[in-house]
């Protein structure tokens, strides 16, 4: 158990009625998770606000509840402290209860539209090589050194958060690398994290369901840096228009990294093929078995932030020639009958553009291209038509289908789709709303040679339908389509 006063070491409080010189068993903001001698902490949701289970928490068990206003009725015997910002006042909570674990390892924050999730698994991947005990906190798994968890969110809630880098700690891992999404910075879930590094990939069109104006989207990012320690490093893609950005009131190390400016970390690409790549790093040259500019530039990322941390920049190429692809990034198989299939993430206009250009860069435009593409759900509806437009342009043949349509319609979001085609490219379109079986007409229109990409869903293992997850992983289904029409 921990002592209320000193859980709440640093966060901002306004008033204080009754003790805080009692015991905590646990800290929970989900009131139906309450037992007894919990501290409450009521955050304001987009869907909920904590505030409205306050008296269920206490009839629970709950012996402190933290609030930003105080209930109309307060019962005796509890404590209520009302804080500045309860989402700030989490994230502080759960850093000393769990005894502040960020400060006692190197965590290195990962953040941008694209590129998290392979940045992040990579150095994994890397400095486990390297012989270290790592920890990963991603969108696809958690990774407590060789333990895995599955992961829910790109950046889960601070108690999680702390959770697992008390658990990295105590199994003695040296680094853990961190997806941080926009979400997790504006709602305060990294608030009271110790980073000793912070990279940033490149910043385009997502989120703005979640965040009002591109501006916000993009001042949310940029204050992960600035709150960066001065003894952290801040390393960022100099050739996105943003990266300067990113830097400018940062107190950590300032550096860049590119492929087309002057940058402290500066990469060529000699030869892009779909078996790898050939770069030139720094002057010295390396073969890595991932594909496509934007892989260079997360490879670049990823060399950067290792030799910060200390390793050997020569060791750090040939652990980088050892990397594999990480799942559901430019993942690809080829059929017996020579159909190349590729599945990757891509669910933003930015990452559509790029893998399309990639594999346009690498063929031969003597085979077709067919796209199996669909938009989410719930989610932000204005880069449904430009997705669209973006497949139809660099495509031969594209299937509009749907991705996880949550709660709405999935023949209401392929029509948005197909609102940003051009008159030119409707020839090329087919709208199937069943995503298997979008999957599956694509693999019976491909000849020999052609190249199939199904974008959308990546790593995902589910598709969401009216609040359900129901099985679904486009590698397996692809596999065992081209598998039975090889036969």
């Amino acid at each position: 158990m921990s002592i209320l006063k000193d859980i709440l070491y640093k966060v901002a409080i306004e008033s204080v009625m009754g003790s805080t010189e009692i015991a905590i068993n646990q800290l929970n903001f989900d009131s139906r998770k309450v037992e007894k001698n919990d501290v409450f902490i009521a955050i304001r949701g987009t869907i909920s606000d904590g505030h409205d289970f306050i008296e269920k928490a206490i009839g629970l068990g709950a012996s402190a509840v933290i609030c930003d206003t105080l209930p109309t009725s307060l019962i005796n015997g509890v404590t209520y402290v009302c804080v500045k910002d309860t989402n700030a006042a989490l994230a502080f909570m759960a850093a000393n209860f769990y005894g502040n674990p960020s400060q006692k390892l190197k965590l290195v924050g990962i953040t941008g539209t694209n590129g998290k999730t392979t940045i992040a698994s990579l150095l994994y991947q890397m400095f486990k090589k390297a012989g270290f005990k790592v920890g990963l906190l991603s969108t696809v798994k958690i990774l407590v050194d060789d333990v895995e968890y599955k992961a829910t969110h790109t950046t889960p809630d601070s108690i999680t958060i702390n959770s697992f880098l008390k658990e990295m700690v105590d199994t003695g891992v040296e680094y853990c690398f961190m997806e941080v999404s926009s979400h997790g910075i504006h709602q305060k879930r990294t608030e009271a994290l110790y980073f000793r590094g912070g990279i940033f990939t490149n910043l385009s069109h997502d989120h703005l369901d979640y965040h009002p104006t591109f501006a916000e989207y993009r001042d949310v990012k940029k204050s992960f840096f600035d709150n960066l320690p001065s003894d952290a490093f801040a390393l960022t893609n100099i050739d996105d228009k943003n990266g300067q950005v990113m830097l400018q009131n940062t107190a950590a190390k300032k550096l860049s990294y590119a492929l087309k400016t002057y940058s402290d970390y500066k990469a060529q690409i000699l030869e892009n093929q779909l078996s790898g790549l050939l770069l030139k790093i720094n002057g010295n040259e390396v073969w890595v078995k991932l594909i496509g500019t934007f892989n260079a530039y997360n490879l670049l990322a990823i060399y950067g932030t290792a030799v910060e941390l200390g390793l050997d920049s020569l060791e750090v190429l040939r652990l980088m020639s050892e990397l594999e692809s990480v799942s559901g990034r430019f993942q690809y198989i080829v059929s017996n009958t020579n159909i190349t299939a590729i599945v990757d993430y891509a669910h933003t206009p930015d990452a559509l553009e790029n893998v399309l250009n990639t594999i346009n860069d690498v063929r031969t435009n003597n085979e077709q291209l067919i796209t199996v593409v669909g938009c989410g759900g719930n989610r932000d509806t204005a880069k449904r038509p430009v997705m669209a437009n973006i497949a139809t342009e660099l495509s031969d043949k594209v299937i509009l289908t749907s991705d996880n349509p949550r709660n709405e319609e999935p023949e209401a979001i392929i029509q948005e789709m197909e609102k940003g085609i051009q008159a030119q490219n409707f020839k090329k379109v087919l709208s199937i709303t069943d995503r298997l079986q979008a999957i599956k007409t694509a693999c019976q229109l491909a000849q020999p040679n052609d190249i199939i990409l199904i974008a959308g869903k990546g790593h995902e293992t589910y598709q969401e339908i009216k609040g359900v997850r129901h099985d679904f992983d486009d590698m397996k289904n692809v596999k065992e389509i081209l598998g039975h029409l090889g036969k």
